[in-house]
């Protein structure tokens, strides 16, 4: 009894944390219909596979990914004689011909070969379709439908499990699916709950360059994506492999027959040659090792280790009462009247976190423009990397999110840029250290793209760079600072090298650039992208330099350097310069633009990600930003609604964030390729552009974070922007804070009533609560 007693004890002391946080358990995703669209299935992944699920009942198709499986290949597309054109692009521009300026870029300034849009630049794709197709008992008609009672299908958020279950002539099936944490492998089971009810075929394909067949009584697919050279370019391979208790097992040439079994286990092991020659062997020795492992410890593991990142933050927004809709009706429900469930944006803030956890690993690729969710061979916008905001504003959430360590695999990436950007940054500007535009990939493309209207864009790099920034400025990690510390240089350097006095305003600008995809008119009716000196420009290096003085000092190296930047930033042109409209300028000059509504809202940079613009230190800008985005609009792209909600949230209106944040929740099933207004949320609650491009996701769960928490402008602020619909109660548990703090907060009616700041070590640490700043020692956090 006492042993008995004192288990009791220990799991309930597990349990405390949650019991006492009072968070909506579990936090989930249901539907009580099978899929019926991708956009409604269910999304895994443990940062290199992915599957999603549709809960078919005759048929299932579950979408397989890898996301290290990409077409093409290194390639070299600069133009080593673009430098060359340099001085008569930059004559043209000072003398406003920037219409001329633009028709040369596009002859002579631009990558080579057919850069984004040809075979070798390459394109994320996915790895394939695994079926499923059952055969029930006393149903023997082929083609009418089964007849199916209680059908209900979730994702939990808490140990990222999927499941279905449904009832046939009296039997209860059940399906659970798993992307393993603790195996690397995909794992899905089929039970029934009365014996030999089981009668399934198991299939692999994959619309192209593929082949399928049975070896060693598993199914094998494999194939080699082409490269844009000579055909031959990544390797990949799965393997399925069906364990089953009861019943028989028979193979044809390219399935799997299981019949009268009462459970059945299905392992999907796969994998590429991407920086791996032997990954055959490596596919083969951990399906192998899966295999061995019984189910429980299987699911035990892979739960520990997922909940390793995702229990470090909780939040609870006060009431949800519509938490018993299914989450497609919730959706529809929460347009309708926003203020009946506080529940659905805690739950879309932690379905970020999760869509993090689940798409990057360190030591492998970030999340792309999908994470590493496609179901297509050509994903949209070839599912890469765009270096003008949308990878960005994918690792925004991290930091805040309490998941610091998954920013690691895009300073990998950003990384291995570096030498392949230097080689632009000659080619181009003739100029010392690296750059990269506007689009790359998992082959280190930074050539500027294939047009000038977008592809000329240099801010890519710097942005790039304020990420890197970001992680050292949360973490005060010193040694990351000194690996990083190259990159940031190598940037700074190129910058600082081809900047060039606007003869108008004395200024040093950057010439030719443009605002990432806008355009103007010219006085003569012309329109054009390219100019001097665009604003984010400006802002970015201002930023680096300042970044780079910082890191100088903090490792004491490059005093030089640090002491040449520090008198160039004093001849950049300000954050912001206010036109006469009262909006912020996008550019040097008063253009009118082409599209006042523009998706793009890249001069405010300096407001968010940036802190050059905020409501303490720089007022008048921060007015004149409120005047910017009115006339930009709240609609457009998901993503793009994502980011205007995080300005409003720097900008301390919480309620007109949180109006933008209802705005992107739209209910939606569009899937055409979007430029302009129309974004919102798929069914199940991946962001639509359209199509899906998951940005939207990781930039509306930053928003959420930055209304309660910010810790940009030299102190940490509890609920700078709280909306009026969270105000009444709330709770929040584990969100991080620049400086490495750790940060809890408990409110009443709009009044924070407790909060703890804790650090590794106690220090002192300024905050700003309820109004009020003061500077506190932070508590000693508990390991």
């Amino acid at each position: 009894m006492a042993k008995r007693h004192l288990i009791h004890l220990w799991l309930f002391c597990l349990l405390l944390p949650c019991l006492s946080f009072g968070q909506s358990h579990p936090l989930r995703l249901w539907y009580n219909k099978p899929a019926q669209m991708w956009e409604e299935t269910l999304p895994l992944g443990n940062g290199r596979l992915g599957m999603m699920p549709d809960g078919g009942v005759s048929q299932e198709t579950i979408v397989l990914n890898d996301i290290t499986l990409w077409s093409g290949a290194p390639q070299d597309a600069n133009n080593y004689q673009a430098y060359k054109s340099l001085p008569q692009i930059r004559k043209l521009l000072m003398e406003g011909k920037n219409d001329e300026a633009q028709a040369l870029v596009d002859q002579a300034f631009i990558c080579t070969g057919k850069g984004s849009g040809g075979v070798n630049y390459g394109c994320y794709q996915v790895l394939g379709n695994l079926s499923l197709n059952f055969q029930y008992p006393d149903h023997n008609t082929a083609n009418s439908p089964v007849n199916y009672q209680n059908y209900e299908r979730e994702l939990t958020l808490d140990n990222a499990i999927a499941k279905c279950t449904y009832q046939v002539n009296g039997v209860t099936y059940k399906r659970e699916y798993i992307t393993s944490f603790g195996d690397d492998v995909d794992i899905i089971k089929l039970t029934a709950d009365k014996p030999g009810q089981l009668n399934l075929s198991i299939g692999i394909s994959r619309p192209e360059r593929s082949a399928t067949s049975v070896a060693n009584g598993a199914l094998q697919m494999e194939g080699q994506l082409d490269n844009g050279i000579d055909g031959k370019g990544m390797q990949y391979q799965a393997i399925v492999k069906a364990e089953q208790q009861g019943g028989s097992v028979n193979y044809s040439s390219s399935q799997i027959n299981i019949k009268d079994a009462t459970s059945v286990i299905i392992y999907i092991s796969a994998g590429t040659d991407f920086r791996n020659p032997h990954f055959k062997q490596s596919i083969q020795s951990v399906l192998t090792k899966a295999i061995q492992k019984p189910y429980s410890l299987q699911k035990q593991q892979h739960i520990a280790r997922y909940q390793k990142l995702f229990n470090r933050v909780h939040v609870n927004l006060g009431a949800e009462p519509a938490k018993e809709l299914t989450t497609d009706q919730r959706l529809i429900a929460f347009h309708a009247d926003r203020k009946a469930d506080n529940g659905l944006p805690a739950l879309f803030f932690q379905f970020g976190r999760y869509l993090s956890i689940c798409s990057t690993r360190v030591g492998l690729l970030p999340p792309n423009l999908q994470g590493l969710w496609a179901n297509q061979i050509s994903t949209p916008w070839t599912g890469d990397y765009h270096l003008d905001v949308n990878v960005q504003m994918n690792h925004w959430p991290l930091e805040v999110a309490n998941l610091s360590e998954l920013n690691l695999p895009l300073a990998d990436l950003v990384k291995r840029m570096v030498p392949h950007g230097e080689k632009t940054a000659k080619a181009y500007y003739n100029a010392k250290g690296w750059v990269a535009h506007v689009i790359t990939n998992v082959w280190q493309f930074t050539e500027p793209g294939e047009s000038a209207s977008w592809g000329a864009t240099k801010a890519g790099s710097g942005w790039l760079c304020d990420n890197l920034w970001e992680h050292y400025a949360f973490t005060n990690d010193v040694n990351y600072l000194r690996d990083i510390y190259p990159v940031l240089k190598g940037a700074a350097q190129f910058y600082n090298d081809m900047l060039i006095k606007d003869p108008k305003s004395g200024w040093l600008v950057t010439s030719p650039s443009s605002s990432p995809e806008n355009s103007f008119y010219l006085p003569n009716g012309k329109h054009a992208s390219i100019c001097l000196g665009p604003t984010i420009d400006n802002q970015i290096i201002r930023e680096l330099f300042n970044n780079v003085i910082t890191a100088s000092g903090k490792l004491g190296v490059d005093a030089a350097l640090s002491a040449e930047l520090q008198q160039r930033v004093t001849q950049l042109p300000p954050p912001g310069r206010i036109a006469s409209d009262g909006r912020i300028m996008e550019w040097m000059e008063e253009y009118k633009e082409t599209e006042p509504q523009h998706r793009h809202i890249s001069h405010l940079y300096g407001l968010y990600p940036a802190s050059l613009i905020t409501s303490n230190h720089t007022p008048a800008l921060a007015e004149a930003a409120k005047k910017t985005l009115e006339v930009r609009g709240d609609d457009g792209p998901g993503w793009s609604i994502a980011y205007k909600a995080l300005f409003w949230a720097r900008l301390h209106d919480g309620d007109r964030a949180y109006k933008l944040f209802c705005g992107l929740m739209k209910p939606t099933i569009k899937t055409d390729m979007n430029y302009g207004a129309g974004g919102g949320i798929y069914p199940n609650l991946l962001d639509a552009g359209p199509p899906f491009q998951i940005d939207g996701n990781f930039g509306g769960a930053a928003a959420v974070a930055e209304m309660l928490l910010q810790s940009n402008a030299g102190f940490i602020e509890l609920l700078p922007a709280i909306p009026s619909e969270w105000k009444a109660t709330g709770k929040v548990q584990g969100l991080k804070a620049r400086g490495n703090f750790t940060v809890d907060m408990e409110w009443k009616n709009g009044k924070v009533i407790s909060y703890k700041i804790a650090s590794a070590q106690p220090r002192q640490v300024k905050i700003k609560v309820n109004g009020m700043v003061k500077t506190i020692t932070s508590e000693k956090l508990k390991s």
